[in-house]
């Protein structure tokens, strides 16, 4: 197995495992069972280059049926306030690129840090991946299967519950088993 293939795999796992197995977003099941997301590793360390491959995966999507995109950055953004501001970038890329109400952005980062949260919070394992990555979502596919959920709104709140219930070193085993 080489390098790029290790990373998705290990991506993968982290999304069967944590995000669906902990029920974080409860429309991932479906992507997995229909094999519809798309893993792209972005190895440079640069924001030019990483936010030129975050607009080449928006064009990619563009002509192609796959639902969503990771974009994986295993070799950038350690520091989870760079990767804040790659985030801030790729959220105004969208908007310049005519993207808007197209595609969104969601982020997820092994620092990850909820606004006013302590770094120990276990709910910031909701969002605590084993790689930087940008999470490339087309914005009709979220919208309707918001629809067909009862009470969407509630889930942040549902997933800061679980994560605090199962506590800080089992949601850091889930995650880093991944790797």
């Amino acid at each position: 197995m080489n390098e790029s293939e290790r990373i998705i795999a290990q991506t993968k796992k982290w999304i069967t495992d944590v995000v669906a197995g902990c029920n974080f977003c409860p429309f991932v099941s479906r992507e997995l069972k229909q094999n519809s997301i798309r893993y792209a590793i972005e190895p440079a360390a640069d924001a030019a280059t990483c936010l030129q491959a975050f607009l080449n995966e928006c064009k990619w999507l563009d002509n192609e049926k796959t639902e969503t995109t990771l974009l994986i950055f295993p070799n950038g953004f350690p520091l989870f306030n760079d990767y804040l501001d790659l985030l801030a970038l790729a959220e105004k890329l969208l908007k310049q690129e005519g993207y808007e109400g197209i595609y969104q952005v969601a982020g997820f980062h092994p620092l990850y840090v909820f606004a006013g949260a302590p770094a120990g919070d276990p709910a910031n394992y909701t969002n605590r991946s084993i790689y930087p990555m940008l999470h490339l979502l087309r914005e009709d596919s979220v919208e309707k299967a918001l629809q067909k959920y009862p009470h969407p709104e509630q889930i942040p709140e549902r997933n800061i519950l679980f994560a605090r219930a199962e506590g800080l070193a089992r949601m850091k085993l889930l995650r880093d088993a991944c790797l």
